[in-house]
């Protein structure tokens, strides 16, 4: 009865670290998530509006932060690259998700069975926000609020 009683506050306990393992680990993953916000931002080679412009991106564009200084962040892109951006153009409060193939299909539901939405093909760098998962289907809205489903392994998702 003893051993039993032992048993189960060992089982609690191990349950219990293991709950809070696993949420360290999701929020952690979700406070390195950042998402364009504004229609357009740009890309820096540093952390101020004297470095050059790398890139243009638009809303709902995902990046993943590495750093932070100054209000700007520090950020990977989907093709790996790391740019600075002002912290008031990009969220962590929404995901997204951008194409990371040359041409993604969007379909109007989760699986090859339905048909291509109006916004297919979906090309590299198209960027969505992300609305729910279904298996490995995505449903995604883009800037001018049309919606559709990919694939998840045609998308980065941060």
């Amino acid at each position: 009865m003893y051993s039993e009683y032992i048993i189960n506050i060992v089982m609690k306990k191990i349950l219990l670290y293991g709950l809070l393992v696993s949420l360290m680990l999701v929020f952690n993953g979700y406070a390195f998530a950042l998402c364009v916000n504004v229609p357009e931002a740009n890309l820096r080679g540093g952390p101020g509006t004297r470095y050059e412009k790398r890139w243009l991106v638009f809303k709902y564009t995902a990046l993943k932060k590495i750093s932070k200084r100054k209000g700007w962040y520090k950020v990977r892109d989907v093709d790996g690259d790391l740019h600075w951006i002002y912290g008031k153009l990009v969220t962590s409060k929404i995901k997204c998700a951008v194409v990371k193939v040359d041409k993604a299909n969007v379909r109007s539901g989760p699986g090859t069975r339905f048909k291509k939405s109006v916004m297919s093909p979906a090309i590299k760098y198209d960027s969505f926000k992300v609305i729910k998962t279904k298996g490995s289907w995505v449903k995604v809205v883009d800037e001018f609020g049309d919606k559709g489903w990919i694939h998840r392994k045609l998308l980065w998702i941060q």
